[in-house]
């Protein structure tokens, strides 16, 4: 305690401790001895090397004098041979030193051979740790979950080390909190089980050590430092000194002495075994090889059960991708190829975004438009077929905190060059955890001011963690890194089909224009010849035809006509599709004018009233085209008007063309229908004659320059006619 004061002058301040750099504390645990040899002289000792060693005048002395010639040139080898990063060998002194047993461990730092002495304990024969350590394994390799291998690596650990406490602790995340999810403890100690502890606790750099060592042992937190005779990088030592900050963590939690056994998961720290003593405890270097044999069986095993886990997951997540595939490739082409709904089989989630030439869908819980909106500005911009993703948007994108509880997560997919994009969504997932200290208040007044006190009491803190989502697991980046690919495929391949079918179509285009343009020209000239024919009956026969005959031979020329009528149509519907357009921005008010100029008379005789659109009003079309299309509109508007009140016709500009009418209007479930060639709404026997090729015309011409018509309702009644022409230089066959 007095030792960390010092180190703080007074009050604690949390920044020091994370920043600690424990690797260069320049001391040792005063139970062994540590010297540093370069070129076989001997240039860094600790201050208690000599006493413990047996020889006075180390520093500068030859290496030999400690250590005969043959054992140097074994722990050398030994320090450069592939068998990890630390190595032990038993160790004689020379007769100048004793002729004293010792375990050395070895390795290399700062270029120079690294030995650290610790008296041997008795002698234990290889029968007396192997058959504990086998039946540990095996009963550890029965464990069939993460939380039973760990239960069990608890209890076997406590049993060879005689430790009072033995928990293991998973962390949330690389730099996130912990949670004791296994315990083995004797009965007078508090249990730990269920506690989640600050990420506070275990700062970056220890967490790195961590990672560099499997095993790491404090005999006694009460040791005084046995400090070193020249700075050394103490990263690899298993005698390394004690950070202040550490010991009088301990001491707040009741602790004399402690082992840490590191838990790995792909070279990254997953979890710790921890191990806490009420005595001093020294472990000899078989017991700690052991229990580092113990701590990589163990992350191997784990690794062996979260892999089996996952490769579950991943063949589910699979087979539902392969009969997304199989419902694609069966069904019709369409612009998003796969079903958004099955999506969500495949990544576990509240939400599935999608944005696709442009247009934006959410299938499942809608975060609703403003949401969305704020979501696609504020995420990064990954390059095609790359991922990017977060648990705590809010955290990692602030301009997102508090939105809304449905967008907690996101796991978004760049799926094209164009900003398509796939977004797996989560919600807020609120968990209620039971910590060891106060998570908003990692120090507290104590007796020397604001110190480090994790575990002062028994007491149990209860807080809910908000703003974050389920994380996204290793399966989930893997299933949607191979759904991005099935999309890309599927669409590549859709593309290729589009591409086909449009030269197909284009070419039965060709070939039906071709037909109708000559199947309407050469029946015509038959056509002429049955109504000129039944015309000369008629004025030959004169009064000698009776009234049936007479009435017969009417009906040939009216049908005639209605033919020639449906001929003509046909004629210029199929001129249609062989038109080059010539695009022009048009004022709207010119064109409405030239087309009534056509339709005048029609619209005189029906009473229509119309409405000229604004000064200024454009629209880019084809001037000869558009005037057709406001022609047959504006015929349509005479053609269908109540008979009840004055017929009024509008048009307006702008994004889209709109003609409004106050008519009879069309049954909602017709307006489509209306838009067939020849179809007809209302028989001729109404009162209401044409050839059902107006709006057929209009939709061609419309969709001619890449725009779309549609008919609804007018306020009050009546019919209105939207139609949009892209500005984009686009001809549609």
């Amino acid at each position: 305690m007095a030792a960390a004061e010092r180190e703080l002058g007074g009050t604690f301040d949390l920044t020091a401790c994370v920043q600690e750099p424990i690797h260069l504390l320049g001391g040792v645990q005063s139970y062994g001895a540590l010297i540093a040899i370069r070129a076989g002289t001997i240039t860094v000792t600790s201050e208690n090397a000599e006493q413990m060693l047996g020889v006075a005048g180390l520093s500068g002395a030859p290496a030999t004098r400690l250590v005969d010639a043959a054992q140097l040139a074994a722990l050398e080898g030994l320090a450069d041979a592939d068998t990890g990063q630390t190595a032990m060998m038993p160790v004689t002194t020379t007769p100048e030193a004793g002729a004293e047993r010792f375990d050395v461990t070895v390795h290399r730092s700062d270029g120079m051979l690294v030995l650290e002495f610790e008296p041997a304990g008795a002698a234990r024969d290889f029968p007396a740790i192997y058959t504990p350590i086998r039946q540990a394994l095996m009963r550890l390799q029965m464990a069939g979950t993460v939380v039973e291998a760990c239960r069990a690596a608890v209890r076997e650990v406590r049993a060879i080390t005689g430790y009072d406490r033995v928990v293991a602790y998973r962390f949330e995340s690389l730099d996130g909190p912990g949670e004791v999810i296994a315990e083995d403890v004797t009965g007078d100690w508090e249990p730990w089980l269920g506690l989640w502890f600050p990420a506070t606790d275990i700062p970056p750099q220890a967490r790195r050590l961590y990672e560099r060592n499997w095993i790491r042992v404090i005999a006694d937190v009460d040791d005084a430092t046995a400090r070193l005779s020249d700075p050394l990088d103490l990263s690899m030592s298993v005698l390394r000194t004690v950070s202040p900050f550490h010991l009088e963590y301990l001491r707040n939690i009741g602790v004399r002495s402690s082992m840490s056994v590191s838990l790995l998961s792909g070279g990254r720290l997953w979890g710790l075994i921890a191990c806490h003593g009420s005595a001093v405890t020294t472990l000899g270097p078989q017991v700690r090889a052991a229990c580092e044999f113990f701590g990589v069986a163990l992350s191997l095993h784990l690794a062996a059960l979260r892999e089996r886990d996952e490769a579950a997951a991943r063949d589910r997540s699979r087979t539902l991708i392969a009969r997304l595939l199989e419902n694609a490739s069966a069904g019709p082409v369409q612009a998003w190829p796969l079903d958004p709904d099955g999506m969500a089989g495949v990544i576990v989630c509240d939400a599935v975004l999608i944005r696709a030439e442009g247009r934006i869908s959410v299938h499942g819980t809608d975060p609703g438009p403003g949401v969305v909106d704020a979501l696609l500005a504020a995420l990064p911009a990954p390059r095609p077929g790359t991922l990017w993703h977060s648990d705590r948007l809010g955290e990692d994108l602030p301009e997102l905190a508090g939105l809304s509880p449905a967008l907690a997560g996101a796991l978004a997919l760049t799926s094209g060059a164009d900003g398509d994009l796939i977004v797996w969504l989560r919600g807020e997932r609120t968990v209620s955890r039971r910590w060891a200290t106060d998570p908003d208040e990692p120090v507290r007044l104590g007796p020397h001011g604001r110190r480090l006190t994790p575990r002062g009491s028994t007491a149990v803190y209860l807080a809910s963690v908000r703003g974050r989502s389920l994380p996204w697991t290793a399966n989930d980046l893997a299933m949607a890194v191979e759904l991005g690919r099935a999309v890309v495929g599927i669409a590549v391949a859709h593309a290729r089909r589009v591409s086909e079918l449009n030269v197909e179509l284009t070419r039965s285009n060709v070939d039906l224009d071709s037909f109708a343009h000559a199947a309407a020209h050469d029946l015509k000239e038959p056509l002429r010849g049955i109504a000129n024919t039944a015309t000369f009956i008629t004025e030959d026969a004169g009064d000698r035809l009776d009234e049936v005959t007479a009435r017969r031979l009417a009906s040939i020329q009216r049908l005639a006509a209605r033919m020639d009528e449906l001929l003509n149509a046909l004629l210029y519907y199929s001129r249609l599709g062989r038109t080059e357009l010539d695009r022009q921005p048009l004022d709207l008010r010119e064109a409405v004018a030239r087309a009534m100029e056509v339709a005048g008379p029609r619209l005189r005789e029906a009473g229509v009233s119309v409405a000229m659109p604004d000064p200024g009003s454009t629209v880019t079309a084809d001037p000869v085209l558009l005037d057709q299309v406001l022609v047959n509109l504006l015929v349509n508007a005479a053609k269908y008007a109540r008979p009840d009140e004055p017929p009024l016709v509008s048009v307006t500009g702008g994004p889209e063309l709109v003609v409004r009418d106050n008519g009879i209007g069309m049954p909602p479930h017709l307006r489509e229908q209306a838009f067939q060639l020849f179809r007809r709404l209302h028989p001729a026997t109404a009162g209401y004659d044409g050839s059902g090729a107006g709006l057929a015309i209009v939709r061609r011409i419309v969709e001619r320059h890449g725009g779309q018509v549609w008919a609804e309702e007018s306020p009050g009644g009546g019919t209105t006619i939207r139609a949009t022409f892209p500005d984009r230089d686009r001809d549609l066959q």
